[in-house]
């Protein structure tokens, strides 16, 4: 069997996979956020943190109790970093500096898993456990819930109410991905990944002298840096170690992971607004665009000319012969297009044009399934852009789902597509200009400012991939790079969760002959083009400076 068919019928499986899950997963999370009741251990969780779970909250409650919730969160988890040294289990690891541990803060808070630091050099089990897993859990949820509150505000009228963020929250953590966490930890051990709170201890001798690896609950965190679409890894090489992602199966599963619950959420948007047609236009658009990219990707890497290229037959520098050309071009799309950032391979041994799919992914909003939560209102965000462009064109005031697109409404969806590539390219333009930060760059040229450009992208869009060729361990990109995590990922949340309450009190606008459908195959078509221009307009002179030109020069 040749590698290029050994892929596409991975592809294939990966697809059946996420089909089987589609319909029961998006359904259980329809009416996990839709249930008046709560479950025993829940109602302990509330009573200790004071919270009313039954309390709705109109939009500024709602903003207020997520910053809130995650300011503490960025507080707890830098001076956890900061005391390391103190704490039991540290594995004799000194306390992290105060830039690092910010970033740190911030890049796990955010969602982002953006790191610095090598895991298995800097951080010991209490900071790895009780720091680092626990943020993976509730950062996804409170992008679930900010998603949630979106689609609570289509399917409301007459009414500012969201929801209650701290019901929520709680509710998408226990219900949903603690329980997969669970089954998928299980998985993994039983694929090879170690699961335990062993030291330091050598292993074997090598080219006469001896290997040092430390224990950890890894298949835990591997499962949740996988769901929750965070990233951060328990070792420096991420999913291309073997004690995080074993056998080609492992792999496999862990890109389900990846995809499974940004995907699914489009069938709970579906259930929740009492439209699933609406939930399947959605998810062809993201399709059609994840399936797109993962083609482009495979080509790009079997295909690169050159006689080293020739005799392994595509691009392997960088990737894992465990896995090869394909499932690791899968495995990249899928973890740019999310904004997971894991990586079973180097982003940058990939050729030019595959760093710069990459990058686009990214750029795009990594909305194509996305993150989880953070993918369909991005995506939703979108659907607005893209109905209010339609409206331009027949001249009539846009609708969607029933809820005029006014001028308010058009004002937040701008605002929240403007966000995020400003933070990445006045970054980026600091960062070339000034003359210490450059000296971080391993490559000159084209490669060396894709290098840059992917670190601000990455960070901003909480995705937390790198370039491998950047050294980010300096005062600027700590500082700046959390900087940017903490605006990129909550910035948007404040527009959304404004449209959020904007649509919610609107009275229903009944559906007429002039009406857009949204839910058909042309609307999605309108869709796929909106995204791929505004993307193309925003970031297409940066990419020409990067990843195209050192693309057209190979």
């Amino acid at each position: 069997m040749s590698p290029v068919t050994a892929g596409v019928l991975q592809l294939l499986a990966l697809i059946a996979a996420l089909a089987l899950a589609y319909r029961p997963l998006g359904d259980h999370m329809a009416r996990v956020y839709s249930s008046e009741k709560h479950y025993k251990p829940e109602k302990w969780i509330y009573k200790a943190i004071g919270a009313n779970p039954s309390a709705e909250m109109r939009w500024p409650a709602y903003l207020r109790a997520v910053l809130a919730f995650s300011a503490v969160g960025v507080l707890f988890l830098y001076l956890m970093q900061r005391v390391q040294g103190s704490l039991p289990g540290s594995l004799g690891f000194a306390s992290i500096d105060p830039d690092q541990a910010f970033n740190t803060a911030a890049s796990f808070v955010a969602n982002t898993n953006w790191q610095s630091y090598y895991g298995e050099q800097a951080m010991g089990h209490v900071v790895q456990t009780g720091g680092l897993a626990v943020q993976n859990f509730v950062s996804a949820a409170v992008g679930m819930a900010v998603a949630v509150a979106l689609v609570r505000g289509f399917a409301r009228s007459r009414t500012g109410e969201l929801g209650n963020f701290w019901s929520d929250l709680v509710r998408g953590t226990v219900r949903i991905l603690l329980p997969i966490s669970v089954i998928g930890a299980i998985v993994l051990v039983a694929c090879g990944a170690i699961q335990n709170f062993a030291g330091i201890h050598e292993v074997g001798q090598f080219m006469g002298g001896s290997q040092q690896w430390n224990g950890g609950a890894v298949a835990s965190q591997e499962v949740i840096k996988e769901l929750g679409t965070n990233g951060g890894a328990y070792f420096n090489a991420n999913s291309a170690h073997p004690f995080e992602n074993p056998t080609p199966f492992s792999n496999l599963f862990e890109i389900f992971l990846i995809l499974v619950i940004p995907f699914a959420m489009t069938r709970t948007f579906g259930r929740m607004v009492g439209n699933l047609r609406q939930g399947y236009a959605i998810l062809a658009t993201m399709g059609v665009i994840w399936i797109g990219f993962t083609g482009l990707m495979m080509w790009t890497e079997f295909a690169h000319h050159g006689p080293v290229f020739d005799v392994s037959g595509g691009a392997m520098e960088g990737k894992e012969t465990r896995f090869g050309i394909a499932a690791s071009s899968i495995f990249s799309v899928a973890t740019t297009l999310t904004s997971t950032g894991a990586v079973n391979s180097f982003h940058s041994s990939y050729t030019g044009l595959g760093g710069g799919i990459q990058l686009l992914g990214m750029q795009l909003g990594e909305i194509a399934p996305g993150g989880v939560g953070s993918g369909l209102y991005g995506m939703l965000i979108m659907a607005i852009i893209a109905v209010f462009i339609a409206g331009l064109m027949v001249g009539r005031t846009p609708e969607y789902l029933g809820k005029k697109i006014g001028t308010r409404e058009i004002k937040l969806a701008a605002c929240y597509i403007l966000v995020t590539p400003a933070l990445v390219l006045c970054f980026t333009a600091a960062a070339m200009a000034l003359p210490t930060p450059g000296n971080s760059m391993t490559n000159t040229g084209a490669h060396g400012f894709s290098e840059i450009l992917y670190a601000y992208t990455s960070g901003a869009n909480n995705n937390g991939s790198a370039f491998a060729g950047l050294n980010a361990d300096t005062q600027w990109f700590n500082s700046t790079i959390g900087i940017a995590m903490l605006l990129g990922r909550f910035l948007p949340m404040v527009f959304v969760l404004a449209l959020a309450g904007s649509l919610a009190e609107q009275k229903p606008v009944p559906e007429t002959a002039g009406t857009l459908r949204t839910d058909k195959p042309l609307y999605a078509g309108l869709l796929v083009g909106t995204i791929v221009i505004i993307t193309g307009l925003t970031y297409f002179p940066a990419l020409a400076l990067g990843p195209l030109a050192e693309g057209l020069a190979s």
